[in-house]
């Protein structure tokens, strides 16, 4: 199972979105960045793989700057990965 991150430069970009996201009622969950994919920013956006256009569309018109979208195969493990 595929984990979609949004990747930022720094958090105030990664911020700004969620709190936009939340405008439109957009599911995204922040979470440390996984190293496989950025090593620039601590903290990226979990989100759902069907939102990703939605997504793409707010930070843009928002001006909004986002690294990029990735994904990474799904490790999750309840015991120790709880997002806020």
């Amino acid at each position: 199972m595929k984990q979609y991150y949004v990747l930022f430069n720094n958090h105030e970009n990664g911020m700004r979105l969620k709190k936009e996201l939340n405008n439109a009622k957009i599911k995204a969950v922040i979470a440390p960045t996984p190293r496989k994919l950025s090593k620039c920013c601590g903290i990226s956006l979990m989100i759902e793989e069907e939102d990703i256009e939605s997504i793409r569309k707010i930070a843009e018109e928002k001006k909004i700057e986002i690294l990029e979208i990735d994904w990474i195969e799904k490790d999750f493990n309840a015991s120790r990965d709880r997002y806020c």
